[in-house]
């Protein structure tokens, strides 16, 4: 099952995806795609629905974020042997945790922002884990069992702030529109093998990174419950898992974005997100003259 959240920012509503690939309206039946509508009753009530009983969503619809009412949004750093291989950074012998603050999470298709002073904005395509129940001190055997489902994350990160401004990553990481989720949240049943899938990100039409859960050093169940001994976890909570190699911090010279680009990412039975880079001047002045900034 896909599920969807569409309309405008702050005013989503939920929705799926029928088998033809359209956008079907559940607001006449969940409240949203958060807390309680994360549970595996509520899935598994959802799943029971035709969905051609459904109203239909205009196409057009601006797409959410694909969950809601997220409060911890945690990030795992040095995660992919690849990756951790091109920074110069030794395999981690424990997950290294940081925080993306909840404000940054956009809609996947949604403009990424260039934060005002910044010159190093990168991109980092993960695979985000949405957490379907309350999770705390659980064993990896029983983790998945607290997963709602999956997503693409676009995990964009400000070198400079994150790494020449002393203290925690999280300066870098935390920025509006610098967590893209969606565009759906697929739930495990159409995911069968979480250590194999491919990954891609493209700039402008460049690949700049290709590569496979595969390689990932602590995988999803070992990530859940690991986190869940150091926080509570509830319904709605994120977990992005690390990102594959090509980041334009690791390429020599490093590669940024620059305003005008467009990120395309895809992760093999989680769909495509597509964002434009915007200049915080240029944003600024469209939110002060009413224009649409979505």
């Amino acid at each position: 099952m896909k599920l969807i959240r569409h309309g405008m920012p702050g005013d989503e509503k939920p929705g799926l995806v029928d088998a033809q690939g359209g956008c079907r309206d559940l607001s006449g039946i969940l409240r949203d795609i958060a807390g309680p509508g994360l549970s595996r009753d509520s899935l598994d009530r959802l799943r029971m629905i035709d969905p051609a009983s459904l109203p239909a969503v205009a196409p057009g619809t601006r797409l959410g974020p694909c969950v809601g009412g997220t409060r911890n949004f945690v990030a795992i750093g040095l995660n992919y042997a690849d990756h951790a291989a091109e920074t110069g950074a030794p395999i981690p012998s424990e997950p290294i945790l940081f925080n993306k603050a909840p404000s940054c999470i956009a809609g996947p298709n949604d403009p990424v922002i260039i934060p005002k002073g910044a010159a190093k904005v990168d991109w980092e395509i993960e695979l985000a884990v949405v957490i379907g129940a309350r999770a705390s001190y659980v064993h990896a055997n029983e983790a998945l069992d607290y997963v709602a489902g999956l997503c693409i994350c676009n995990d964009v990160s400000e070198r400079e702030f994150q790494m020449e401004r002393g203290g925690t990553w999280s300066k870098g990481k935390g920025c509006p529109t610098f967590g893209p989720l969606g565009p759906w949240l697929v739930t495990l049943d159409e995911i069968p093998d979480l250590r194999n899938l491919g990954m891609s990100l493209d700039v402008d039409g460049r690949r700049m990174q290709t590569g496979s859960t595969a390689t990932m050093i602590f995988d999803v169940p070992q990530l859940v419950a690991y986190v869940s001994h150091f926080m509570m976890l509830e319904p709605g909570d994120i977990i992005t898992t690390g990102t594959p190699p090509g980041v334009g911090l690791g390429m020599k010279p490093p590669r940024y974005l620059k305003p005008g680009e467009t990120m395309t990412l895809r992760i093999d039975g989680l769909g495509e997100q597509r964002q434009t880079v915007t200049a915080f001047d240029d944003w600024t002045a469209k939110v002060a003259a009413g224009e649409p900034t979505h």
